[in-house]
């Protein structure tokens, strides 16, 4: 793996998967998407490992998308090999528990939605900030949030865009629990090592089950949302929101 992604096994049958991009906030570059993708394949394909953690360096989980990477330019690139990091994690065929610090912003908060469990410190701060940036909700999110946090609370936090807490997160479906600052890792690792324990054939089926109702929706969500994310990617509402950001 590409230094961006750091792989370990902390625990029989438990693969530990760390976003480290932290000058960046650990943000996410299309390198960064090609190596989480490869990693997961990678992990599909080992009989030894049974259950993902998810997680970022330096307590900050992701600032998401890297917005240098969607400045100016007319390659869709970026777009589309992200919608290919999601398409690997939504159709994972094992489990995955996520461990949230600091920043979960963008999709760094969209790709919770397809966690089977994710906890997050109570001082985490979650963000949907696609339409103040002028694009559009991805990885999902318009079909599974308000599937989970009902129709009025995921339109005001995918139409307004504000920031929200652990708490909120938790009421809204994106997490599990709250934890004390610092120790979300521990917990989602305990709960990963506990996944692994169990007769595998019982897990295996019991995901399917849960997740076979909304597979074919959550597929064609996020295909129809790409392409409108990199329609209004392309935008001159979007680019002025950009050169925005990174005139601050």
């Amino acid at each position: 793996m590409i230094d961006s992604v750091l792989v370990c096994d902390p625990d029989d049958g438990v693969r530990l998967l760390t976003m480290s991009r932290p000058g960046r906030r650990n943000a996410l570059d299309k390198a960064t998407y090609v190596a989480l993708a490869a990693a997961l394949a990678s992990a599909r394909d080992d009989a030894s490992i049974r259950v993902i953690a998810l997680t970022g360096a330096g307590l900050c989980f992701t600032s998401g998308n890297d917005l240098a990477d969607f400045q100016i330019s007319t390659d869709a690139g970026e777009t589309f090999v992200a919608l290919d990091f999601l398409k690997m994690l939504s159709t994972f065929s094992k489990p995955v528990v996520a461990a949230v610090e600091g920043f979960a912003i963008g999709i760094g908060a969209t790709l919770l939605l397809h966690c089977d469990l994710a906890y997050a410190g109570r001082g985490a701060q979650f963000r949907l900030p696609f339409v103040p940036l002028g694009l559009c909700p991805e990885g999902a999110s318009s079909y599974l949030l308000p599937r989970l946090a009902g129709a009025k609370r995921a339109a005001e936090l995918l139409l307004l865009g504000e920031p929200f807490t652990a708490q909120t997160a938790a009421e809204a479906g994106l997490i599990n629990a709250q934890t004390d600052d610092g120790e979300a890792l521990s917990v989602a690792l305990a709960k990963a090592k506990a996944l692994a324990a169990l007769p595998w054939e019982a897990v295996a089926a019991t995901r399917n089950l849960l997740k076979r109702s909304f597979a074919l929706n959550v597929a064609e969500t996020l295909e129809a949302e790409a392409q409108s994310f990199e329609a209004l990617r392309r935008s001159p509402a979007a680019q002025a929101a950009f050169a925005a950001f990174f005139a601050r």
